[in-house]
């Protein structure tokens, strides 16, 4: 059986972050608020007098187009939850309330950056309780015309993303790696949205990116990039997807063990992975790492089976 990290963590102190909703260009803060072992992340609505809690689960996605929704961002939902769910994924971060005070997350610099840089100044805590997944038993896949999504049985944690854009500037890019908190990191966490302005028009009239600046996404226009700073790395795109997936597939509820691989995928595919594992419960299994009695035992402990798991299914 495969070795991973043991014990559940959530955070070392409570992290308050403001900016604006990339799609409503309302000003939208957040506070992280550590809790409790096996509480999950959970959506807490600040603005709705007796808003209930909105777990992050693959369950309560209702939209997903142009971001990832969960639940109604009229009363207790929100919107655009994928950026700091990949940092709370990438970073191995378990348990967390998140309240916030309006629809929409904070858009911050179009990528996940912000988050990753608040986790670390405060910190993980490492609580009394072993760190459940979500293993991988045989492949599932879902195709939408030249589009596919699957995931594969591993021994850890990667990501396969190939995108294709009919642009010279973007043309055919692939990101591949194992997923951890440094690898999240240094890879991942800095590359931001992007959008062709050719679009912005259409977008406004529907209601999106009405937030949307130089400084929170990477605009191209006639295959070249607007902001005067260029890209953070050739394959920025590719990664911003990479970014996406980690945090979408992050609402199946626990950390997957397993190869996530998509060609031409986004936000939809993502979501539907999900859907399509759950349908088959000999797909996945959850595995769980006993938690340590005390400071000092081995650090490092194979995973069993769990007994009993979260509500994923």
């Amino acid at each position: 059986m495969t070795h991973h990290i043991d014990r559940q963590t959530t955070l070392a102190d409570q992290i308050t972050l403001t900016g604006i909703g990339v799609h409503s260009g309302k000003p939208a803060s957040i506070t992280l608020v550590p809790a409790d072992a096996g509480t999950g992340i959970v959506f807490q609505r600040t603005d709705v007098d007796g808003a209930a809690e909105m777990p992050a689960n693959w369950k309560h996605v209702t939209q997903t187009s142009l971001q990832t929704v969960l639940g109604n961002p009229g009363e207790n939902g929100m919107s655009t939850v994928e950026h700091l769910m990949a940092a709370l994924s990438g970073m191995g971060v378990d348990n967390l309330i998140v309240e916030i005070d309006g629809p929409e997350m904070p858009i911050m610099d179009g990528s996940s950056s912000y988050f990753v840089d608040a986790i670390d100044q405060v910190g993980l805590k490492r609580l009394d309780r072993g760190r459940r997944y979500l293993k991988i038993k045989k492949a599932v896949r879902v195709d939408n015309g030249g589009a596919w999504c699957e995931l594969r049985p591993y021994d850890g944690s990667h990501f396969d993303i190939t995108i294709e854009f009919d642009t010279p500037l973007i043309g055919r890019q692939r990101f591949a790696s194992d997923m951890n908190p440094d690898v999240f990191r240094t890879e991942l966490s800095r590359a931001r949205t992007f959008g062709n302005v050719k679009d912005v028009e259409q977008l406004w009239k529907m209601g999106f990116a009405l937030g949307s600046s130089l400084e929170n996404s990477v605009a191209i226009s006639d295959d070249k990039v607007l902001n005067p700073e260029g890209t953070r790395w050739p394959d920025e795109f590719a990664r911003h997807k990479a970014l996406d997936a980690v945090g979408d597939l992050s609402l199946a509820g626990l950390p997957i063990l397993g190869l996530y691989r998509s060609y031409k995928g986004g936000h939809k595919m993502n979501h539907s992975i999900l859907v399509k594992l759950f349908e088959d419960k000999d797909a996945y299994e959850i595995v769980e790492a006993p938690a340590f009695r005390e400071a000092g035992h081995a650090e490092t402990v194979g995973l069993a089976v769990a007994a009993y798991g979260p509500d994923v299914s």
